[in-house]
């Protein structure tokens, strides 16, 4: 860390090596290659959902929060386009067959856990949402081609109407990072949240591999 970073570029390169590892994960890179299953990037989605319910739930919670409030932006606020997606992949008795995967419970019970600190909730919202906007796009279209999605059927959570132009967004959200300012200490303890965010969301990543015979196709 040096003093002529932004905090923006702070946080992109101490969790550099962590979106490494993530993005090479047996199941991404399966994913990527269009060998896994609907049935394997339906489990994907399921494990989101859980993640994004605590999420946003703790959004809420901080939405008048003066730190952590101006990154509640309704318009990335992906839970109906996840539940239109489970409703797309299992049927309207979604509920009924996902469950959370044991590495999810611990990522949903450590958001739970920095609900009330709003750098730990900034953490996790940019691990997110800024890696949908980026990353989550290059999934989208690998889904669209694998599994022949119509109408956006099955990929609205990488879909945001609301917000026109994406890079123009990510821009004006590390200016909202950068706008911080924290001072040395919270900076470091925000960064290694957001480090442990991502380690956690690998991990959720690397238990749906697990179970990659059974979701490999031809």
């Amino acid at each position: 860390m040096t003093a002529t970073e932004s905090f923006a570029e702070q946080l992109k390169k101490a969790t550099w090596s962590d979106h490494e590892d993530a993005e090479h994960t047996a199941f991404l890179e399966a994913l990527m290659g269009g060998r896994v299953s609907r049935e394997g990037y339906a489990e994907m989605v399921a494990q989101h959902y859980f993640a994004y319910v605590a999420l946003e739930e703790a959004g809420r919670a901080l939405a008048d929060d003066p730190v952590a409030g101006p990154f509640v932006s309704p318009e990335l606020e992906r839970l109906p386009a996840l539940e239109a997606d489970l409703e797309e992949l299992y049927g309207k008795d979604w509920r009924d067959k996902i469950t959370p995967s044991k590495p999810t419970l611990t990522y949903v019970a450590r958001i739970n856990q920095i609900a009330d600190w709003p750098g730990g909730f900034i953490a996790h919202h940019y691990t997110r949402y800024l890696g949908d906007l980026s990353g989550g796009q290059v999934i989208r279209k690998v889904a669209e081609r694998t599994y022949q999605f119509g109408a956006a059927a099955g990929v609205r959570f990488y879909l945001f109407p609301g917000i026109p132009d994406l890079k123009a967004f990510k821009v004006d959200y590390r200016d909202r990072l950068n706008a911080l300012n924290p001072d040395e200490v919270e900076a470091r303890r925000i960064i290694g949240e957001t480090v442990l965010a991502y380690q956690l969301n690998t991990e959720v990543i690397v238990e749906i591999g697990k179970r990659l015979p059974e979701y490999l196709v031809a």
